[in-house]
């Protein structure tokens, strides 16, 4: 642990990145869940070796604050003491109740480790950048839709049977449909379009592939084992062999047509994932929330939410110490900044009280639309207070959040909380709180106001959309309605 990771790769235990507030390590267990006694034993960790705040990020990530190169090393000694296997390599990750959810189309985990065999196997764990991703999605009541993957593979039912739908480039609703095939297809079909993108350099994503090799993705009829698929070509950057016509006709297992045809009923729409969920303001249709109670074949999973993906190391530790006393025997780490506590019972879900401690436990909580960072004073890079603005608007303009609405508060022009863009973002600068419409917290401001002051301007929006909003209107829908230069007039003069 000699080296920090820059800034944009993945903080694993072994390479922590620097950040404003010193440096971060993320945690991704190998078993997909921790017992509360680990959780307990990390928070005491995080207390002695980092600045005592624990975060649950988007993607359902562990992360730890605060450390320097000495205490990192004491961290990542403490956490192999407690016996946490925690995962490297290319993220290929599965839904936080996959292999227990009796509504999930097919148990993700058997493929995904499959296709993390064969991507170790083809050599390109090391040629591909810390950002690259694959999603394994097997349904279910906590789908993985929000998500950007550079490869995704959802479970589909066919009049054949269980297919998987292989995507490229985005999240659920946006990514590009290649083809539904069998799953030792779909191990084929991610391992070739990672090739690709391993050709193209460690900067590359499954996004700066070229129409002609994502149509060879599509057209293939033959395949050759994972373990002696051809490398990429350095001038074409294609797999000569996938082209290739099989004497006996096509694969009976492969049903695709190119990318934009159809092709009878078996064919994916290129309009799937396009337009499908999209509110009539522009914004995606929100999948359930990981904060609520859920059903699964043996007993319940409580999903608790952290506020802004962020909570003291000591609150965390009395709520895993709670729950074990209420009999919770695993809790696994969910999308969308939660926690899933298995193994209650339905009394037991009740009396965890969660929300004394100050953690989200109702999905209709506004702090479930706010996206956060440490902000100032956590982080050095942070130039506003983006927690304590973020509970104020929470608190006062909490009407403003319905499910077509998310804000961005950030600290700096990095947008770590949120890197994709927002309806509205509010992002610190040299000139005080500046606000974005429609866009990331890197585009230039429509307007400011005193960084103290950030909660009163959202206000003023939420107001106007109060007023503005026809019957059975979204607030996304209100905003376009308002337009940019509005919106951003009202956040200034209120």
């Amino acid at each position: 642990m000699n080296a920090f990771s820059r800034r944009g790769a993945c903080p694993a235990l072994s390479a922590p990145m620097q950040t404003g507030d010193g440096l971060l390590v993320r945690l991704n267990p190998v078993a997909g869940g921790l017992v509360p006694g680990s959780v307990i034993g990390l928070g005491e960790s995080a207390l002695r070796h980092g600045n005592g705040i624990m975060e649950v990020t988007a993607r359902g990530s562990l992360q730890i604050r605060g450390l320097t190169a000495e205490s990192a090393r004491l961290l990542a000694a403490e956490v192999d003491a407690l016996g946490i296997a925690v995962r490297t390599g290319v993220p290929v990750e599965t839904g936080p109740l996959a292999g227990i959810d009796p509504q999930e189309i097919e148990d993700p985990r058997p493929l995904a480790e499959r296709i993390r065999a064969a991507i170790a196997e083809a050599g390109l764990t090391l040629r591909l950048g810390p950002k690259v991703s694959v999603i394994v999605d097997g349904g279910g009541q906590l789908g993985m839709d929000a998500l950007m993957a550079d490869v995704r593979l959802k479970a589909v039912r066919t009049g054949a049977g269980v297919r998987w739908r292989v995507s490229v480039t985005g999240d659920g609703w946006s990514a590009k449909p290649l083809a539904a095939v069998d799953a030792d297809t779909a191990r084929d079909v991610t391992v070739a379009a990672l090739r690709m993108v391993a050709e193209k350099g460690r900067e590359a994503h499954a996004r700066d592939l070229t129409a002609r090799q994502l149509a060879s993705l599509t057209t293939w009829h033959s395949f050759a084992p994972p373990s002696v698929l051809p490398d990429i070509s350095p001038t074409r950057g294609e797999i000569g062999s996938f082209a290739a016509v099989s004497r006996s006709g096509a694969n009976p297992h492969f049903a695709t047509s190119p990318i934009g045809e159809t092709g009878g009923d078996s064919a994916i729409s290129p309009l799937v994932g396009e337009m499908s969920g999209r509110t009539e303001g522009g914004a995606m249709e929100r999948q359930r929330s990981p904060v609520g109670l859920f059903d699964l074949a043996n007993g319940h999973a409580l999903g608790i939410g952290l506020p802004f993906g962020s909570m003291p190391a000591q609150n965390l530790i009395e709520l895993a110490a709670k729950a074990a006393e209420l009999g919770s025997a695993e809790i696994r780490l969910a999308p969308g900044r939660a926690l899933l506590f298995l193994g209650l019972s339905s009394s037991a879900c009740a009396s965890l009280s969660a929300a004394t401690l100050g953690f989200v436990t109702s999905p209709a909580d506004p702090r479930t639309r706010i996206a956060a960072c440490p902000g100032a004073p956590a982080c050095a890079s942070g130039r506003i207070a983006t927690r304590a603005i973020a509970e104020t608007i929470a608190t006062e303009s909490a009407d403003l959040f319905d499910t077509s609405i998310t804000l961005h508060i950030s600290g700096c022009a990095k947008g770590c909380a949120h890197p994709r863009s927002t309806a509205l973002t509010v992002v610190g600068d040299e000139n005080g709180a500046g606000l974005v419409v429609d866009g990331t917290a890197k585009a230039l401001p429509a307007g400011y106001r005193p960084g103290y002051d950030a909660a009163r301007g959202v206000a003023g929006i939420a107001a106007a959309i109060r007023g503005a909003r026809h019957p059975g209107e979204t607030a996304a829908a209100c905003l376009t309605r308002l337009g940019a230069a509005g919106v951003a007039e009202l956040y200034r003069r209120n």
